[in-house]
């Protein structure tokens, strides 16, 4: 089956302690712990398949038992999962993260395993069973800042991603500069916080619309800039920046509320959305997730 955008990145098991209470460091709350399908990657494809499309995985996921929990989760949400590269060598990766009432509080990303695995993830594009060099791929791929500065370089100047319409995330601020061999790139769109837009600059913004003129001064060429619940801005080359107000909600969670505001735009363009519509559309459905609602 034809995949209608491929997710590269990071496929993983995110473990998330949630306390309703305030914490600080050394705090001891009451609270759950879940284990869910996570990764940058992985979150912007389930968003996606709840919107009807059919996404491919490109990852590492390990030969293990969680890794095989992984792809059968994946499997019942609609994922392709065919194309995973899957290593008896390499552990499935994890991320975990506490949040309180006041927000995140610390995360670890251990994604050492995709890193590991390079670009034995991009086989497919190569193979002929996605793409080849020939006949490189000509959809949307969505792409997250979880794979190395090696990596994420090689497919700047790939031919295997010279037809690709990509969309780009950093997996988090410490992995924004990971971005920079992309930043150029002609047929990019970039969806970055604001401290993510500072790294890449080398500057600071006091709000999204600063940054996302930087962004395209330094050669961006389609940049999308959030700003918690302040104005988000979406700028494009030759088109100027235009802004939007998330609607105003009870923050319940944060991890993955990124993904879900790109996944959103994404199918917004897909459908023909005019570029406020789209801003707007992805807006709603970040908040949405925020204040707990489908809560998964």
């Amino acid at each position: 089956m034809t995949p209608d955008i491929l997710c590269i990145g990071s496929v993983l098991w995110d473990i998330i302690g949630r306390s309703p209470l305030a914490m600080r460091l050394g705090s001891d709350v009451p609270g759950r712990i879940t284990r869910l399908p996570g990764g940058v990657a992985l979150n912007i494809a389930m968003t996606l398949a709840r919107f009807n499309l059919r996404p491919a995985l490109l990852s590492a996921v390990g030969h293990d038992g969680a890794g095989d929990d992984l792809v059968a989760a994946c499997a019942r949400m609609g994922l392709i999962t065919d194309h995973l590269y899957r290593s008896a060598d390499l552990p499935t990766d994890v991320y975990m993260a506490l949040e309180g009432a006041n927000g995140l509080i610390a995360a670890i990303a251990d994604a050492q395993s995709l890193e590991a695995a390079g670009d034995k993830i991009l086989r497919p594009l190569a193979d002929g069973r996605l793409g080849s060099e020939a006949k490189p791929w000509a959809g949307m791929v969505a792409l997250d800042g979880n794979l190395t500065v090696a990596l994420l370089s090689e497919i700047a100047n790939s031919p295997l991603f010279a037809a690709a319409d990509l969309r780009i995330a950093p997996a988090s601020p410490g992995k924004a500069e990971r971005l920079l061999p992309l930043l150029a790139h002609a047929s990019a769109t970039l969806y970055v916080n604001l401290e993510e837009a500072g790294l890449l600059c080398k500057d600071s913004f006091a709000q999204a619309s600063d940054a996302a003129e930087a962004l395209l001064a330094r050669g961006a060429a389609h940049v999308l800039v959030t700003n918690g619940g302040q104005d988000c801005a979406e700028g494009m080359q030759h088109a100027g920046v235009i802004t939007a107000t998330p609607p105003p909600v009870v923050v319940a969670r944060i991890t993955g509320a990124g993904d879900t505001f790109m996944a959103a735009h994404i199918v917004a363009e897909r459908k023909g959305a005019c570029r406020a519509d789209a801003l707007s559309a992805a807006l709603r459905a970040a908040a949405t997730y925020v204040s707990g609602e489908h809560a998964s």
